[in-house]
C-alpha cells in the first residue's frame, strides 16, 4: 500500500476531534486538523522516514502527496521528514522546496523549513546568494525565511551575510518581517551580544520598534 494511503488511514485512526477544533482555531481556521498531539502524530510516521533515511533516498513524489493534504498533519510530516533527510538535501532541492514556501502559508510551516533550507548552505555555498535574493522578494513569507535560516548557528553565523537581509527588510510594515528581524538578532545575541549591540545602535533610526524589543531581549 502506498505510504501516503497508509499514513493517512493511521492520521484518521487516531484523530481528536476536539482537539483539531482547537488547533484549528489556533490557526485561525486556515487549515483543517486530524487533532493529533505531536508526539501522536511523530510516532504514526516515524518508521516510515526512518525507512527512507536508511534508503538514503528521498521520496519527492511522497512529500507532494502529504504537502497536498488538506490536513496539516501532512505539512508538519513534510518538516520533519526534511528535517530527517537534511544531510541528503541538494541546492538542486531548494526550488523544490520553494513549491511548499509558496503554498499554504503560514507561520508554522515557513519557519519549519527556514533552518531545512538555510543548512544546506553547509555543502553549498550558493545558497547564500539565493537567501540575498530570497530578502528581496515580493513574497513576505519568503523574505522570512531569508531572514531566519541561520537560526541556530551560533558562532557559524555569516554576519556579513545577516546584516545585509536585515537592512533589505528595514521599512516593511508587516508583522511577520519585524518580529523576524527581532528573532534573528535575539538568537545571536546569545553568541555575539556585542554585534548585535552595535547592529541595532547603528540601525535603531531605520527599525521597527518591534524588532529592536525582540532584538534587546538579551542584550
Amino acid at each position: 500500500m502506498d505510504k501516503y494511503i497508509q499514513i493517512k488511514k493511521l492520521f484518521e485512526e487516531n484523530k481528536n476531534e476536539e482537539n483539531a477544533v482547537k488547533m484549528a482555531a489556533y490557526m485561525r481556521n486556515l487549515f483543517s486538523y486530524y487533532g493529533l498531539p505531536t508526539p501522536k502524530r511523530k510516532d504514526v510516521y516515524k518508521q516510515f522516514i526512518k525507512a527512507d533515511k536508511n534508503n538514503k533516498k528521498i521520496d519527492w513524489n511522497f512529500l507532494n502527496e502529504c504537502w497536498n493534504d488538506d490536513h496539516r498533519e501532512f505539512q508538519y510530516l513534510v518538516i520533519d521528514y526534511l528535517d530527517a533527510m537534511q544531510k541528503f538535501l541538494t541546492y538542486d532541492d531548494v526550488f523544490k522546496i520553494k513549491v511548499y514556501v509558496k503554498s499554504k502559508q503560514w507561520w508554522d510551516t515557513i519557519d519549519g523549513l527556514d533552518r531545512i533550507l538555510g543548512n544546506i548552505a553547509f555543502v553549498d555555498e550558493r545558497i547564500n546568494n539565493l537567501m540575498l535574493e530570497w530578502s528581496k522578494d515580493d513574497d513576505f513569507w519568503v523574505r522570512r525565511i531569508a531572514i531566519d535560516h541561520q537560526l541556530c548557528r551560533k558562532d557559524k553565523t555569516n554576519t556579513e551575510l545577516l546584516e545585509q537581509i536585515l537592512v533589505n527588510n528595514f521599512g516593511s510594515k508587516e508583522f511577520f518581517i519585524n518580529k523576524s528581524i527581532g528573532w534573528s538578532l535575539r538568537d545571536y545575541s546569545k553568541t555575539n551580544p556585542e554585534w548585535v549591540r552595535c547592529f541595532v545602535d547603528k540601525y535603531k533610526d531605520c527599525m521597527d520598534k518591534l524588532s529592536i524589543k525582540e532584538a534587546s531581549k538579551y542584550i
